[in-house]
């Protein structure tokens, strides 16, 4: 078990935990959730033992071994992969050349060999004479071809290191298992694998991630950061979500009766509960979700963003036509042949196993960088809003955020006062001084946030959205995602997350070297689709 008893940590006035107290339990997986700035990476570093809390205690209970994903990815440099992986379990890494060391050592005496020989005894009780092959299991698992094993994790590529990093801070099965952002950097079939295998884990799991899929996946609990509290409730984060808003809407809701509202907590518990036996992680989510109380459930006080687009028109017949479109960067074949239409009601998800590709082809047809080979053409009712996945040029002038919206007002737009500037940023929880923040101090969340504020200003039609939810929480995810699934233009997107491609998508189109694949399904339906499946395979050999 891991306990933290009256836990406090401050920085100078800024407090980030008081008196927080929790036990975290065997068989169990939490998802760590809370705005930007919250405290979660902090909490994490602080039951690592990295960080040393002003006041209060952390527990391990005796014998237990905790495992941390490490985020520095020079760590390792000079170790080879394998070694690498092995390095997560730390005793039995130490263990292994303690041994070595004497029986490599010429002057060893025979008190030495029998202090060897217990260690031999210890080290296979760790496993250590299957760990080299269960490290290589491991990390062929997430992606990392055998080529790559005896290499030095300098000469790999970068994005196999965040993998291997992966695979070392979950070797060796360790009880307390602690996981920041685990999915970054990882590919569809590399973070499916990484759901399957945390849904069959027994011990402990604390993960912090803003993929709503992936802790919908593997979360038998969620672990809610705010107001300098910490509150662990039963469920994934959907059922959080649901529930804490349901509960929101009946404490204002002060003409229904009690008992008709503890009525409906019930029943919304039964379907949860009912949903859940069909997930990974049926059995254990499902017995916590019959054992809750409805008075665990808690409105939530999180404040979510109003991301609204109103286009002024409905778009035309003609949007968006591309001939034969193609790209390549230093002899990189990004994609080629691209030609499709966009039509009415489109909601179309872009992919590609290179993530330059589908960039690359926004900012051609939003006339950033030119294409190689081909043509597009824009229809004339189109009013288009992107949202570009950098946006650093759009704040490289210090103004203050009033003045910095006001730049972008469209000309059909003439009563331009300070209210109205307000709303739009109000909308994007910019209130009181706070629209007088100047743009060169922001976070990388309240740049994405003002680009919003930007794109509802245009009254767009059509939205292009490249990684939208990247430097966002889960609030603005979970806000965006609704707008983009209830809004009635046309969404033309990529993204990583999930949870957002499959609720908002109705088209997919996948950007390859010899050309696309394009299907009227859902994302889920896709990567399902066993003709597809295929197809990819050839488009990418």
């Amino acid at each position: 078990m891991l306990s933290v008893k009256d836990l406090k940590l401050a920085y100078g006035k800024r407090v980030l935990f008081e008196e927080v107290n929790l036990n975290f339990t065997k068989g169990n997986c939490y998802g760590i959730i809370g705005a930007n700035g919250a405290g979660k990476s902090t909490f994490v570093k602080i039951l690592s033992g990295d960080i040393e809390p002003n006041k209060g205690t952390v527990t391990v209970s005796p014998g237990e071994r905790i495992a941390v994903l490490k985020q520095n990815q020079f760590e390792f440099d000079e170790h080879t992969v394998l070694n690498t992986v092995m390095m997560g379990h730390k005793k039995m890494w130490d263990v292994m050349h303690a041994k070595d060391a004497i029986y490599n050592n010429p002057d060893a005496t025979e008190d030495d060999y029998m202090k060897a020989g217990e260690m031999e005894a210890e080290f296979g009780e760790m496993g250590g004479y299957t760990a080299e092959s269960d490290a290589a299991t491991l990390i062929s698992g997430l992606g990392v071809k055998e080529e790559y094993h005896q290499s030095l994790m300098k000469d790999i590529p970068a994005n196999l290191k965040v993998r291997v990093l992966l695979a070392q801070s979950i070797f060796g099965n360790p009880d307390i298992l602690l996981l920041d952002e685990p999915t970054n950097g990882l590919d569809i079939e590399t973070i499916g694998w990484l759901e399957n295998f945390l849904a069959d884990y027994e011990n402990i799991v604390l993960v912090v991630s803003h993929d709503r899929h992936f802790l919908d996946a593997v979360c038998t609990h969620v672990a809610d950061v705010d107001r300098q509290k910490i509150k662990i409730f039963t469920g994934n984060y959907s059922f959080w979500y649901q529930s804490s808003q349901l509960m929101a809407r009946q404490v204002n809701d002060k003409n229904k009766k009690t008992e008709e509202k503890r009525q409906a907590l019930i029943d919304f518990i039964a379907r949860f509960s009912a949903n859940a036996s069909k997930s990974k992680q049926a059995t254990s989510r499902k017995k916590a979700l019959e054992k809750l109380s409805i008075e665990e459930i808690e409105p939530s006080y999180r404040k979510y963003p109003g991301i609204i687009f109103q286009p002024l028109r409905e778009v035309g017949n003609q949007i968006l036509n591309i001939e034969k479109l193609g790209k390549t960067v230093e002899g990189r074949v990004l994609f080629k042949d691209v030609t499709f239409s966009v039509n009415k009601n489109d909601k179309i998800a872009f992919l590609s196993r290179d993530p330059l590709a589908v960039t690359s082809f926004f900012n051609i047809v939003n006339g950033e960088i030119t294409a190689d080979t081909g043509t597009y053409e824009w229809g004339t009712t189109v009013t288009n809003a992107y949202l570009p996945q950098e946006n650093s040029k759009f704040f490289e002038k210090p103004l203050n955020l009033m003045d910095w919206l006001r730049q972008f007002v469209p000309p059909h737009v003439t009563d331009v006062d300070e209210p109205f500037l307000r709303g739009f940023l109000g909308k994007m929880l910019f209130s009181g001084d706070d629209v007088m923040k100047m743009t060169n101090v922001l976070s990388g969340g309240e740049k994405v946030r003002c680009m919003l504020s930007r794109m509802m200003l245009q009254n767009p039609n059509c939205i292009m959205l490249d990684q939208p939810t990247d430097h966002l929480d889960l609030e603005s995810i979970q806000s965006f995602n609704e707008q983009c699934t209830e809004y009635k233009g046309i969404v033309l997107f990529t993204s990583h997350d999930h949870t957002f491609v499959q609720t908002v998508a109705n088209r997919i189109i996948e950007l390859t070297p010899k050309g696309i694949i394009d299907r009227l399904m859902t994302f889920d339906e896709y990567l399902e689709d066993e003709r597809v499946k295929v197809l990819r395979e050839e488009m990418y050999s």
